[in-house]
C-alpha cells in the first residue's frame, strides 16, 4: 500500500495542532492557578496585617477570645473558596483535555477504519480471517475506549458532586 504524502502531511499537521492545543490548555490553566495563588497570597498578607493590628489593640482576655472567634470563620471560608476555585480550574482543564482526547480518538478511528477498508480491498484472496481479526481488534479497542470514557465521566461527576457538597456554603 503506497504512502500518500498528502495524507502523511495532513496527519503530521493534525498532530502538531493537537500538541499546541494541549499546551495552550495547560498554559491557560497554569496562568489561572498562578493568578489564584497571587490573589490568595495578597489576601493572606492583608489579613495577617489586619489581624496583627487587631491583636495589638486587644486590652483584655475577653477581647482576645472575641477577636480569635471573629477571625477564624472568615479564614476558613477563604480556604474553602480557594479550594473550590482551584478544583474548578483543574476540573475545567481536565474536561477540555478529555474533549480533545475524544476528538483525536474519533479521528484515529476514522483513519484506522479507512486503512482497514483499503487493506481489505487490496488483500489477496484467503486473507479474510486476518482482516476479520484486525476489525475485531479495532472494535475491541473502540469498546474499551468507550467504557473508559464513560467511567471517567462518571468519576468526574461523582467528584464534582462531592466537592460541591463539601464546600457548600451554609
Amino acid at each position: 500500500m503506497p504512502i500518500n504524502l498528502e495524507q502523511f502531511a495532513a496527519s503530521n499537521k493534525a498532530a502538531v495542532d493537537s500538541l499546541l492545543a494541549v499546551a495552550n490548555t495547560a498554559l491557560a490553566s497554569a496562568e489561572r492557578i498562578a493568578a489564584l495563588n497571587l490573589g490568595a497570597a495578597r489576601n493572606a498578607l492583608e489579613d495577617t496585617s489586619s489581624a496583627a493590628k487587631a491583636v495589638l489593640a486587644v486590652k483584655n482576655p475577653k477581647d482576645a477570645v472575641a477577636l480569635q472567634t471573629s477571625t477564624l470563620k472568615p479564614a476558613v471560608e477563604k480556604a474553602v473558596d480557594y479550594s473550590r476555585s482551584l478544583y474548578e480550574i483543574s476540573s475545567e482543564s481536565q474536561q477540555q483535555l478529555a474533549k480533545m482526547l475524544e476528538a483525536q480518538f474519533a479521528d484515529f478511528q476514522k483513519q484506522i477504519s479507512s486503512m482497514v477498508a483499503q487493506a481489505t480491498k487490496a488483500a489477496p484472496a484467503g486473507s479474510e480471517t486476518i482482516m476479520a481479526a484486525m476489525q475485531s481488534a479495532i472494535n475491541a479497542a473502540n469498546s474499551a475506549f468507550g467504557n473508559m470514557t464513560a467511567m471517567t465521566k462518571q468519576l468526574t461527576e461523582t467528584a464534582q458532586a462531592n466537592m460541591a457538597a463539601a464546600t457548600k456554603k451554609k
